[in-house]
């Protein structure tokens, strides 16, 4: 990448390209979302729900009418032996046949896995199947998965917030927690290439999120396949992680990106409190195979 310079910092100003609607686990719509990025001065957003595109026709709206540029992706879940693994994928192709492929069958099996932790957490708590759909803002065009279980838990008493919910019962260390089936990242890799899109790895230094992290070793393999980037600057990633992903990418040229993984009122971050630079956005749109929406 002829030019490009990994920034060393995170921006102070810039975009924020990790944001989570009602799409899938967030709490705002993509209009919502638009208009607080603006109200805090961000020079652009990216909406990435969980593997979908169902927000970016609201999201490109809202965008407009806001006056406000926006990336348009999507947060996918992979895994990697025994490594879970969220990648977030930009500009790409969204008619693009193995990808859509690859967001219904991870969709499907959500819901069915959603389904079957619902019925063993009916038998301690009081909730249900019905419960848990009411906290579905979109219907058919949410990607469904254990956030929607912690809010009905929520609504139930149980619990006081989202955060709390996954302290406990809707934890991945709970007795009640199934994993979702999820494509491999080299497939995911494989498939965002395809698409003409560009392919980076969220929050890979959150320790808080898997027992082992995924290696050196498995990080490159990913490069060598097509990995286009790092996400450094995520609040889950602390100094040493942030440092050791630095090195990787300088040392393979990758994009370094930053955001806050917002949800909304679902999680405390908030939106821009990590922020990706506009030399690397430019990159990400000058790759991607659809263009930069205004």
């Amino acid at each position: 990448m002829t030019g490009y310079v990994a920034p060393t910092e995170p921006p102070k100003r810039g975009w924020d390209l990790h944001c989570h609607t009602v799409f899938s686990d967030g709490t705002h719509t993509p209009a919502e979302m638009l208009a607080e990025a603006g109200e805090r001065g961000l020079v652009g957003v990216a909406i990435t729900d969980h593997d979908t595109t169902a927000g970016w026709k609201s999201a490109q709206e809202a965008a407009k009418s806001q006056g406000l540029p926006l990336l348009r992706g999507s947060e996918i879940t992979a895994c990697d032996e025994d490594v879970s693994v969220h990648m977030l994928a930009y500009q790409y192709d969204p008619r693009n046949l193995h990808i859509t492929r690859l967001f219904a069958a991870t969709r499907e099996a959500r819901l069915k896995r959603t389904e079957r932790m619902v019925a063993r957490l009916a038998e301690d708590y009081p909730i249900s199947w019905e419960s848990v759909m009411a906290q579905v803002k979109e219907g058919g065009k949410t990607t469904v998965g254990r956030p929607h279980i912690a809010d009905a838990l929520v609504a139930a008493g149980v619990y006081a917030n989202r955060s709390e919910a996954f302290a406990d019962a809707v934890s991945a260390d709970s007795k009640y927690y199934i994993p979702t089936p999820s494509p491999t990242t080299h497939e995911v890799v494989r498939a965002v290439n395809e698409a003409g899109g560009v392919v980076v790895i969220a929050h890979a230094g959150d320790l808080s999120r898997n027992r082992r992290l995924l290696s050196d070793e498995q990080i490159e393999r990913l490069i060598g396949e097509g990995l286009d980037g790092l996400e450094v600057w995520h609040r889950g990633n602390p100094p040493e992680q942030r440092a050791r992903l630095l090195a990787i990418a300088n040392a393979h040229g990758l994009l370094v990106t930053g955001g806050s993984d917002w949800h909304g009122a679902g999680k405390p971050n908030l939106l821009g409190e990590n922020l990706t630079d506009e030399a690397t956005v430019r990159r990400i749109v000058e790759r991607g195979a659809i263009p930069l929406w205004r």
